[in-house]
């Protein structure tokens, strides 16, 4: 599969996932935002495990425990608590400055070098994000700010640690997504038996919410999200996490009647040149391994 291709399909989960703001305030039940990361995390990881009949050996049981804490078991409760007191766009927008932490923990963990261009690409983007914060709808709350960039904070390093680790020989990526949706969940199921109690009375559109964040928004969507960060140089999956505030935004406005604003439709158009040139800059970037950088790399994901 081309370079091309992959990036399209790996684009296909932050598109999903910029549907999670307009579910959560629509469809589900408010102050749970526990459950929400519960129901769409484990029953999903479940069916992939059980789908692909695989589950972690040595040290990827530690490796999925932690992959699946930062991917999962942190970032889906604070993301539910930001869409719950965000408007969608500015609660996605956050997301704008998980480019330039990827660069921070890319350079520290990984000793990729940062290029001039590949910065200023995230840094545009994040300036585009926040113009799509500033817009008049974007009435901000403190906690929700706090969690969106909780959340953006724990799948950076995520992100970062699926690159360096890999994934294990003959395992693929359904299993993988698999091993991290299940060991998410397994972290939320005590957290929110404590803190939330029983679950409230779940009506038809609070099932079809569930259903739609489980399968497209979790399974599907991370199934999609791993494998591209494992053969994309780990910037650019950063950098196509920009396309979440601009479908939220969008749906934003068109259904839940959110103020778009002209200072909005700028900050949208340069997210998206940012996402575009930035794609570019790491096409431009990233050269074949030498063979000794091949075993290295090799050596590290063992």
């Amino acid at each position: 599969m081309n370079r091309s291709t992959t990036l399209l399909l790996t684009a296909l989960a932050p598109i999903a996932w910029g549907t999670t703001y307009l579910v959560t305030t629509e469809l589900l039940p408010a102050g749970h935002p526990l459950l929400a990361g519960l129901l769409r995390s484990l029953p999903a990881g479940i069916v992939a495990i059980a789908v692909a009949r695989s589950l972690p050996r040595g040290s990827w049981w530690f490796k999925s425990l932690v992959l699946g804490m930062l991917n999962i078991g942190a970032f889906f409760p604070l993301l539910f608590v930001a869409a719950e007191r965000l408007p969608g766009g500015a609660a996605a927008a956050v997301a704008g400055v998980q480019p330039l932490m990827i660069l921070g923990l890319g350079t520290l963990v990984l000793r990729d070098r940062i290029r001039p261009l590949t910065a200023a690409t995230a840094v545009t983007g994040a300036g585009g994000v926040a113009l799509v914060v500033l817009g008049p709808s974007a009435h901000l709350d403190a906690l929700g700010v706090l969690a969106a960039l909780g959340g953006v904070t724990a799948t950076a390093a995520g992100m970062v640690l699926t690159k360096r680790w890999g994934r294990p020989s003959g395992v693929g990526p359904v299993a993988y997504a698999g091993w991290q949706l299940t060991a998410g969940g397994l972290f939320l199921l005590p957290l929110t038996l404590l803190a939330e109690g029983a679950p409230p009375s779940i009506d038809v559109g609070a099932a079809l919410g569930y259903l739609w964040l489980g399968t497209v928004g979790g399974l599907f969507a991370y199934t999609l999200w791993f494998r591209g960060i494992q053969q994309l140089p780990v910037i650019a999956p950063g950098l196509l996490a920009l396309l979440s505030p601009v479908v939220a935004t969008l749906l934003g406005a068109a259904v839940a009647g959110e103020t778009f604003s002209a200072i909005q439709v700028v900050g949208l158009a340069i997210v998206l040149a940012a996402l575009v040139s930035g794609q570019l800059a790491a096409r431009a970037t990233s050269a074949p391994l030498a063979p000794e950088e091949q075993r290295a790399a090799l050596a590290i994901r063992r």
